[in-house]
């Protein structure tokens, strides 16, 4: 297995470093600089805010063909009225993907491509990352039974978290519905004191408030883009 590094190496050099096939995953990579370097078959999925390619500027041509820019840009946003406007264009998306699934048989909801978790799990999961990082923190609520623990997770007992639970699709949304509705209350009344505050996070330490939103925004952003991978697998095959 290829060696993992991890941690803070902010500032750090690498010369003449072979890093074929390596992947960086949820990683800070502001102000990185390459040069005397090969790419080839290069791939960047990420938040691009000035991207300049061999002295040329492409982070305008980027985020312009970029399907997924309207809500990747909802990840950096700090103010209160950017997270409502951003929090809402999820619940946007969400609901016209819902509009996909409800086009296929039932059991496409809990069919499972390539191993990874079908779109009911994957709403699961975000029940949990909500409990974890909003309910439970800021509004001092329990974790719903239904919440699915990601694989990072499992080694912390989770308050009331069912392991073995196994909802449909109805109950799921239900519980989604309910957690988006807090999570808009929370918003509408949110001041950038708010966001500013500092508070626990079960397995994570301190957070300011903000942090957790964004968290929470994050969650939102890549499991629809999986989703939305799987989901149009299962559709090419019907």
């Amino acid at each position: 297995m290829a060696e993992e590094f991890g941690g803070d190496l902010t500032g750090a050099e690498f010369w003449g470093a072979d890093m074929r096939g390596a992947r960086f995953r949820d990683v800070n990579l502001t102000d990185v600089k390459i040069s005397h370097a090969w790419l080839v078959d290069f791939e960047v999925d990420a938040f691009i805010d000035r991207m300049v390619v061999n002295g040329v500027d492409v982070t305008a041509f980027v985020n312009e063909h970029d399907r997924w820019y309207p809500l990747r840009a909802v990840l950096r946003v700090t103010e209160p009225e950017d997270m409502r406007v951003g929090w809402a264009a999820f619940g946007d998306a969400w609901a016209t993907m819902l509009g996909r699934v409800r086009q296929l048989p039932d059991a496409a909801a809990h069919e499972s491509v390539g191993g990874q978790w079908s779109f009911v799990q994957t709403l699961r999961h975000l029940v949990f990352a909500m409990d974890k990082w909003f309910t439970a923190p800021l509004l001092g609520g329990a974790f719903h039974a239904v919440g699915l623990v990601d694989s990072g997770s499992t080694g912390v007992e989770w308050p009331n978290v069912d392991r073995d639970a196994a909802p449909s699709l109805a109950d799921v949304l239900a519980v989604r519905e309910e957690q988006a509705a807090r999570m808009s209350a929370y918003l509408a009344a949110a001041t950038k004191d708010d966001l500013d505050r500092t508070v626990d996070i079960v397995d994570a330490g301190p957070h300011r408030v903000r942090e957790c939103i964004s968290t929470v925004l994050e969650e939102e952003f890549w499991h629809h883009r999986y989703a939305d991978r799987d989901l149009g697998r299962i559709e090419t095959e019907i």
